[in-house]
């Protein structure tokens, strides 16, 4: 009796391709933490400066940059660095502070912060994206790709300046800046909304683009017109046919804007004084400060990935689903 062919477990490949993903885009983080250290090398002066105290002699600031191991080369100090980051030590800042502290308030109030723009932009591009599919060519339509294309284009700190001008200045409905509790975080869920919305629309306008062009694709497909054929209505078809198709895509645009939402939270925590990543980031620049630096980035990069692998998760079940 011939011997059949040996099963593959159909989840192999795809373990197989993520641990692949993983590796390649873990060595793309340790490059981009290595290109951290150089920059900051080549920035003028150097955290033993930076942070020195009025008054303080040369042979002081030289003994602290051998304190901080500023007379060692990069290549060592970035090893160092790299070797404690497997066990989540980030290394120690200029000040003398673990990094790991600093950003344990910070970094999650700028999740929260990024959280929040992220679902709002889930929620309106896919709804406006849907409301102008329904009626592909018409006002609506191009209202919507038109408005989408004019807000992609403006910067967050223009969004930002506009909002606390015209939702805080002009009618006091929401306060301009962020004030803080004892522990550090923002004292009202009302001062969460203007910095929001200021990361939202910009990338609300991008999303919208990218679940318009989805939805026309997917619309194309032979279901979908066997459903028109079959004489369902317009907002039937749409649900049930052409959006479980188009999610694959959109949710790609929506992990893809993740690293765009936390790059823009930089500028606008700054903009609302939010305590966030924002302020630390620009001490660390400010003090020239490699380690703070190399842990907002490998922080950050560690989200951005778990993200990206979320939406190639949702794609892989999608397309297994179809078939």
């Amino acid at each position: 009796m011939a011997k059949s062919a040996p099963t593959r477990h159909p989840a192999l490949p795809a373990l197989a391709r993520t641990g692949a993903v993983l590796l390649k885009r873990a060595a793309l983080l340790a490059l981009l933490l290595a290109l951290v250290f150089c920059t900051v090398e080549l920035l003028p002066g150097d955290a033993a400066g930076a942070t020195s105290e009025r008054g303080e002699s040369a042979a002081d600031i030289e003994q602290r940059r051998r304190l901080l191991g500023l007379d060692r080369p990069v290549p060592e100090r970035f090893w160092d660095w790299m070797s404690g980051l497997p066990a989540g030590d980030l290394g120690t800042s200029a000040r003398g502070e673990p990094v790991t502290g600093l950003l344990s308030t910070a970094f999650p109030n700028t999740l929260l912060l990024g959280g929040l723009a992220l679902l709002f932009t889930a929620v309106l591009s896919t709804a406006l994206g849907c409301w102008a599919a329904l009626r592909p060519g018409g006002r609506v339509d191009r209202a919507v790709s038109g408005t989408a294309t004019a807000v992609l284009a403006l910067p967050e700190f223009v969004v930002a300046v506009a909002l606390v001008l015209v939702l805080s200045l002009w009618t006091g409905w929401l306060p301009a800046v962020t004030l803080t509790d004892l522990d550090g975080n923002p004292d009202s869920w009302t001062m969460l909304v203007l910095p929001a919305l200021a990361l939202t629309l910009p990338q609300t306008g991008w999303n919208v683009r990218i679940v318009r062009a989805a939805l026309a694709d997917e619309a194309r497909a032979p279901h979908v017109e066997t459903a028109v054929l079959d004489g369902l209505p317009p907002h039937r078809v749409l649900t049930h046919h052409v959006l479980p198709g188009a999610l694959p895509t959109v949710a790609a645009g929506l992990a893809t804007s993740t690293g765009m939402l936390l790059g823009g939270a930089v500028v606008v925590e700054t903009i609302f004084n939010y305590p966030g990543i924002g302020s630390v980031l620009a001490s660390a620049v400010t003090d020239r400060d490699s380690p703070v630096i190399a842990g907002v980035t490998a922080l950050a990069g560690a989200v951005i990935t778990a993200v990206l692998l979320l939406a190639d998760l949702v794609r892989d079940l999608m397309a297994g689903g179809r078939r």
